[in-house]
């Protein structure tokens, strides 16, 4: 008959069965191990429920009382079936039948005193359903067992507190004297998890008490008020407070918090604000003593809440407390993936609420001084605050408007775009409540446009986190658009200021968001014929003298723009500043594409009329409203300023001397400001700077040249009346130091020059005169001289004397800027100079660096970087110097930082992991340091792959993959060999465990979400490809391997690397045997350091060291070197491990020990026997792999066991033996049967072993057929060895000359003789057996196999 025609025909029969029949089937099925078919029974009981449900539940609570030894899984789901039917048709349920149900889920919740969560919970809940509508026949049960004085069951307590928050109005009124009875319980309760549940049910009852009482016009009670519970709320604070609060469980800790919060509401005002002071510290601490924080930010909130209610006085003490510990979670970040982050956060923000309305002044000074910090963590938190403050506390926050504007330019500054992103989120509320309307708004304004022009990322992020440019800019132009569509008091705020940000060019990005504002704005004004629509644009100058230079820029026709500029100048109010500047920036922006002209008429400006007018005789008889002449000298030198910021750098050069230059001299004058000189200067080194590292030896000599004139020129005139700072001292420095070691001598004296004057420029701001002379910059003229030798040596010498003079002269703040200038110079064309640069980079780290810890993680960034791009042999091995130097300096910053460089890590991040290597005193630190976070660190998350994919998937985390790369890559260098063999065990250990914490572990799909590089290009698809979490690990032991010089092991290891990468972990280490030959002074302390993961909470890491003890235990070599004891006992703890393949290996490796030291057996005889005794009584063993491993090591040690050790155990371990003989798997029955064979030879001369023997007969020979040959091989095995035992000389005779194991054997005629031989002889054994005999062939006779059934049948007409 085909499947489908079975199929069908079970369908017919069912369908023709009465529903009885089908529920009993059902319920019988209801424990399928199939979760579909198990959840399929429900529905269909839960079908025949509905039409029928009296009945149904009847035969549930039969099928319950009928079978009182059911499974727990197989009662739970009948039990979860009752429910759902009570739920679905309570209003359909008879009384009578409500009543038994209750009478059934009470006995079935209280039935064992030991608490089965899953089963009481099932029973329980079915209470709390039939309770909704029954509540007092509920109670009236419950309360039974629910006496004073006596403890009840944990889920009576827990049936309570679900049913308060299931009926509120019909709990409430029993909760008055539910907590009377409970009270003295209280005290007597000494188990956590009793403590547990009775302050979950405190939490409940309070928060039921509340809704009742919030409520109270759909009460039916409406007279209860809160203080009818007060005394009773306060005793149970007592006891929760005083005592358990105290409890090392932290589930217990927070629970207890929890229901705190919830009752001090209900605590007289007198008690809670005596309370109060001990309470809120309390909670507080809470919060280092655990890591889940939203159940305690509940809490506190709640008290919080209760306390200004009442009008607290002693809050205000605890305010400071209070306002800290809130900062620091509020600046915790938030995972949208973990949801009681975000609730924690949503509580916070409550407390700040909450708080802000009562002492709003000491709030505001806390959050706006914790703005000032400029940590990025502490700044986002602080602005989370203010901006939930700013919507939620509108009144309270009127007050304060101006204190928080001047107070949010701080953040303003803040390079990170995720404080940005806060920042616009904050500027965006407070558009919304008129604060962009006070003085300094335009500020707020002026950053969203900023923002609205950032250029592109090109880029994704590392970090997924990460917000990039476009997300800003985006956020930024959403913002004003809803400035200007949906805020209309801003209207006139940016009506017309958006006007000014459409000229300057750092803007030019952000023209189509403010042209649409503009068009939105303006058509706003217009259609309500507002006056201010028309602008006067008199007052806007400056901004139209810079459209007039935009518009020029894109002119063609140069008359025309020599007609407009001649137009500009003369029509200049000069004596406005604002204008001025206006004008001179217009200039500016012509020069870019009309330089010629725009010098031309600049000059001839300057000896226009217009100047000889205003400084000839009659200028002394010049009216007030005349120009002052120096006004217009200094409009002039504002316009060669501009011209020179903005020209085409290819033209510039050669017009700076002669047309630039020498007019700005000419016009100079002493009553022109200080800074027009500087913006004048700088503004041409700006364009002269890209000649001082060309390729022609001309062109660099005639940039340093200049650059040197023009800093004597600076020089010349510099006039300091105040004491201020040089703040472009490091970048000029910088830029020209690496030329004093260029190939042409002259390039190197101007160096030298520019140095010199440099260095008099910066004593001249710091106050000194004119005429002062500094010893050690006068020093340079010495160096200057030593220049002129050509030899690389002496030029690299004179060199460090030269960093040794700058260093001597530089002002800290200035070093940051030199030393990234230096950079710079390090990929600079001329290697001299790269190399020079390299020097005076590292001289100045080693004698500054201890004082950049700040830096240095953007001092890596730009090294890595410049490795990139550097060819030059010894400038890299100089940039390995620089981070040597720099890890000897700040050492846990600099593997922080490469720790969290992008993975796989590029050739250059190897690069200066390999750098760190070379110092073996420092890698010694560094490897410390990384295994000892190896160690403690999560080397996996668990997360669910897809919500269409049942099961979870093991996801590396990043920082322990880029540890272990990190070490792989310090190994690689041959320096770092002493630091190796020193830490060797430890080094072996720690990634031998992080191999086994690899297996079948998969790279996170937000691999760099953690990297705090967050402008490095993506990383290559194929490097991400070939990278493999376990391929990292096994790199790594291999290196160390090859490093430690045991390349025989290292070979070893190697050729089982397939097996670890697909999977095999287990069969690899086991493989890996080598490791007792060639490791051997080295294991103990490898053993030792291996010890303390046998505890380790992950299953994989205990795998791994338990495989790999069990391995050695294979070996003598863990006896000679006298860690056999420590091995033994770590294998016999590991026996009651929770994990099933631990448990397994640990019996493995006990039974090894007849392979590798059998002299040590009969020392270790009990312990060995109870294990193995132990693993085949093993119940938590779905693949039987543990029994199968401790009947496999019985065999083994019973070959070198004293009979003495056994004979006592002989029947106890064959009753053991005796269920297997029949188990579906080929390997256990093999196995079972061998041990069989080896534990016979200790029970000859036993009666009772005889009768058991003669038991098992009818199964050895049926199993002589058996489908496996390994079972066949053993069974022969077997019944040799026990044919003495049997009693008969004949039979004994027979399978000692049949049962060989490699002969072949004719099953059919072996049984006919076997049989003959029986019946002849009317033996004891031929009676003792024939009724066993009858009943396995009739049991044989229901075999689904037929030849089975046909050979039954066949020995069934022997019995006559």
């Amino acid at each position: 008959m085909s499947r489908c025609c079975k199929v069908c025909l079970k369908i017919f029969c069912i369908a023709d069965l009465p529903p009885y029949v089908v529920t009993l089937a059902l319920l019988d099925a209801a424990n399928d191990r199939d979760p579909v078919v198990q959840e399929q029974v429900r529905k269909s009981i839960l079908t025949l429920g509905n039409q029928q449900p009296d009945k149904v539940l009847s035969m549930c609570q039969d099928y319950l009382l009928k079978h009182p030894k059911l499974v727990v899984g197989h009662r739970v789901v009948i039990l979860q079936t009752i429910e759902l039917v009570v739920k679905s048709r309570i209003d359909d349920i008879s009384y009578p039948k409500i009543k038994s149900v209750i009478q059934l889920a009470s006995d079935e919740m209280t039935k064992s005193k030991e608490v089965v969560p899953e089963w009481q919970q099932a029973a329980s809940n079915i209470l709390v359903a039939v309770g909704n509508k029954y509540i007092n026949d509920i109670m009236e049960e419950i309360l039974r067992k629910f006496q004073p004085g006596v403890l009840p069951h944990f889920f009576v307590v827990q049936t309570l507190a679900n049913l308060s928050d299931s009926n509120v109005y019909g709990m409430v009124p029993f909760l008055n004297a539910i907590m009377g009875t409970m009270l003295p319980m209280l005290g007597m309760t000494k188990q956590d998890n009793m403590k547990w549940v009775f302050s979950s049910a405190l939490c409940h009852f309070s928060e039921s008490i509340l809704e009742y009482l919030a409520n109270l016009d759909k009460a039916p009670d409406p007279t209860v008020r809160k203080d009818t519970f007060s005394s009773e709320i306060y005793s149970a604070y007592d006891i929760l407070f005083n005592s358990w609060m105290q409890s090392r469980e932290s589930k217990l800790r927070l629970t207890v918090a929890e229901a705190l919060g919830s009752m001090s509401h209900l605590m007289a005002h007198d008690k809670l604000e005596e309370q109060l002071p001990k309470l809120l510290p309390t909670i507080l601490g809470l919060y280092k003593k655990n890591s889940e924080h939203y159940i305690i930010s509940k809490s506190l909130c709640q008290i919080l809440e209760a306390s200004v209610n009442m009008g607290s006085r002693v809050l205000e003490t605890q305010i400071d407390g209070l306002l800290v510990a809130l900062h620091q979670q509020i600046c915790s970040p938030m995972d949208f993936s973990n949801p009681p982050t975000v609730k924690n956060h949503n509580e916070v923000l409550r407390c700040f609420t909450i708080l802000a309305n009562t002492f709003p002044d000491r709030l505001m000074v806390f959050v706006l001084q914790r703005l000032e910090n400029s940590n990025k963590r502490n700044r986002m938190g602080s602005l989370a605050v203010l901006r939930h403050l700013i919507n939620s506390s509108t009144s309270i926050m009127e007050t304060k408007r101006l204190l928080i504007l001047a107070s949010i330019r701080q953040p303003l500054a803040d390079h990170s775009n995720k404080v940005k992103k806060r920042v616009v989120q904050v500027i965006s509320a407070m558009a919304h409540h008129g604060y962009l309307e006070l003085e300094g708004g335009d500020l707020l304004v002026r950053f969203i446009i900023q923002h609205c022009a950032l250029p592109d990322t090109y880029h994704r992020p590392p970090d997924p986190e990460e917000v990039t440019n476009e997300a800003l800019r985006s956020m930024c132009d959403n913002t004003l658009h809803l400035f200007t569509t949906t805020v209309g008091r801003l209207t006139d705020v940016l009506w017309p200021m958006l006007l000014c940000y459409l000229t300057p060019n750092q803007y030019a990005n952000a023209t189509t968001p403010l042209c649409k504002s503009l068009i939105l704005l303006a058509n706003k004004k217009q259609t309500a014929q507002e006056p201010n629509f028309i602008i006067d644009f008199n007052a806007q100058g400056s901004f139209l003298y810079r459209c007039i230079g935009v518009i020029l820029q894109q002119c063609y026709n140069k008359e025309l723009v020599r007609k407009q500029l001649q137009e500009i100048l003369i029509g200049t109010r000069h004596n406005d500043a604002i204008e001025r500047t206006g004008v001179a920036m217009g200039i500016g922006l012509c020069a870019s594409s009309h330089l010629d002209g725009t010098l031309e008429k600049l000059e001839e400006f300057g000896k226009s009329d217009a100047f000889r007018k205003a400084s000839g005789i009659f200028g002394l008889l010049k009216d007030k409203n005349d120009v002052d002449v120096e006004k217009m000298k200094s409009t002039l030198i504002l316009c060669y300023g501009y011209v020179a910021l903005h020209a085409p750098e290819d033209k510039l050069l050669t017009r700076i001397d002669s047309d630039i230059l020498h007019n700005i001299s000419k016009n100079f004058n002493t009553k022109v400001k200080q800074s027009a000189l500087f913006i004048e200067c700088f503004c041409t080194f700006q364009h002269i700077e890209s000649w001082l590292s060309s390729g022609q030896d001309h062109e660099r000599e005639r940039a340093v040249k200049t650059t040197a004139e023009l800093l004597q020129f600076y020089l010349d005139n510099l006039r300091v009346k105040n004491l201020v700072t040089f703040h472009n001292l490091g970048a000029l420095v910088g830029r020209l130091a690496p030329r004093c070691t260029d190939p042409n001598p002259e390039v190197r004296r101007a160096a030298i020059d520019c140095i010199y004057r440099l260095m008099y420029i910066q004593l001249r701001y710091e106050g000194f005169s004119l005429d002062y002379k500094d010893d050690s910059v006068e020093g340079l003229l010495v160096v200057r001289e030593k220049l002129s030798n050509p030899d690389h040596s002496v030029l690299y010498k004179t060199c460090s004397e030269l960093t040794k003079i700058i260093s001597k002269r530089l002002p800290q703040q200035q070093l940051s800027t030199l030393l990234f200038m230096l950079y710079d110079g390090l990929v600079d064309a001329q290697s001299n100079c790269s190399r020079a640069s390299s020097v005076i980079l590292n001289t100045l780290l080693k004698n500054r660096g201890a004082g950049l810890q700040d830096l240095v993680p953007e001092m890596l960034e730009v090294l890595h970087n410049r490795l990139q791009v550097i060819g030059e042999e010894q400038v890299k091995v100089a940039i390995g110097q620089s981070i040597l130097i720099l890890a000897t300096q700040h050492l846990q910053t600099v593997v922080n930082t490469l720790v969290a460089y992008p993975l796989p890590y590029d050739s250059w991040s190897c690069e200066m992991w390999i750098a760190l290597g070379a110092d073996s005193t420092l890698a010694l630190q560094i490897m410390e340091m990384i295994i000892e976070k190896l160690n403690v660190m999560v080397p996996y998350v668990d997360k669910k792959e897809s919500m269409l994919r049942p099961g979870l998937t093991k996801v590396a985390t990043s920082q322990p993959l880029a540890m272990t790369c990190a070490l792989r890559e310090m190994m690689l260098n041959g320096q770092s060999a002493d630091a190796v063999a020193y830490l060797f065990p430890k080094l072996f250990s720690a990634l031998l465990v992080r191999l086994g914490s690899s297996v079948g572990v998969q790279l996170p799909k937000d691999l760099n979400s953690n990297s705090i590089i967050s402008d490095r290009k993506t990383i290559n698809k194929i490097n991400v490809a070939n990278f493999d979490v376990c391929g990292v690990a096994v790199e790594a032991l291999r290196i160390l391997l090859g490093r430690a010089q045991l390349d025989a092991l290292s070979c070893c290891f190697l050729s089982h690397c397939g097996k670890i990468k697909c999977d095999h972990f287990e069969e690899a280490i086991l493989s890996n045997r080598a490791m007792a030959k060639h490791a051997g002074p080295r294991l103990p302390s490898i053993v030792e350091s291996l010890c303390p993961s046998l505890c380790n909470i992950y299953e994989c890491q205990r795998i791994t060291v338990t495989a790999f003890f069990s391995e050695l235990l294979n070996h003598h070599v863990v006896t000679e070197l006298m860690i056999l004891d420590m091995l033994m006992n770590n294998m016999m703890e590991r026996i009651t491990d929770t994990c099933g393949t631990v448990r397994m290996l640990a019996v493995r490796g006990l039974g090894n020990i007849a392979v590798g030291s059998p002299e040590k057996v009969n020392k270790y005889a009990k312990e060995l026997l109870a294990a193995m005794s132990s693993g085949m009584e093993e119940n938590d063993d779905p693949g039987k792999l543990i029994t199968l491993e401790a009947m496999s090591g019985m065999s083994k040690i019973l070959l070198y066991l004293d009979q003495k050790n056994v004979h006592l155990l002989v029947v106890y371990i064959f009753m053991k033996i005796k269920p297997f003989l029949e188990n579906e798997n080929d390997e256990i029955r093999c196995a079972s049967i061998m041990l069989l064979g080896n534990l016979s030879k200790f029970g000859s001369g036993e009666p009772v072993f005889k009768d058991q023997i003669h038991n098992v007969l009818v199964s050895l020979l049926l199993h002589l057929s058996d489908p496996n040959p390994q079972v066949v091989k053993a069974c022969k095995y077997a019944m040799r060895i026990c044919a003495p035992v049997i009693g008969s000389e004949q039979i004994s005779a027979m399978f000692q000359n049949h049962l060989l194991e490699e002969k072949g054997l004719h099953h059919g005629e072996f049984i006919n003789d076997l049989t003959k031989y029986l019946v002849r002889s009317k033996s004891f054994l031929y009676y003792k057996n024939t009724h066993r005999i009858a009943e396995c062939l009739v049991m044989l006779l229901q075999d689904p196999d037929p030849l089975v059934r046909v050979k039954a049948a066949e020995a069934m007409g022997h019995f006559h």
